[in-house]
């Protein structure tokens, strides 16, 4: 997953469960990648062009995520 922009790309990434998924910040500013609702993942602050991993739930599912240096910023994992 890159985030470019004040953007996730793709704002919507399918996985396998416990996939690990790498972040790439090619911003200027901190993003973060943080799951709403049980904050099934977190990144904490990526600084700027920097990399970040992550594990993917283990459970199948939706995963509504943001950025909440950025709340505007969203995306979807979906786990399958």
């Amino acid at each position: 997953m890159t985030i470019h922009n004040f953007a996730f790309s793709p704002a919507t990434l399918t996985v396998t469960p416990g996939e690990k998924v790498t972040v790439v910040n090619q911003d200027s500013t901190a993003h973060t990648v943080t799951a709403t609702g049980t904050k099934a993942f977190d990144t904490g602050d990526v600084a700027p062009g920097a990399t970040a991993t992550f594990n993917a739930p283990s459970t199948a599912g939706s995963y509504p995520y943001i950025c909440t240096i950025h709340q505007f910023m969203h995306g979807t994992l979906t786990v399958s």
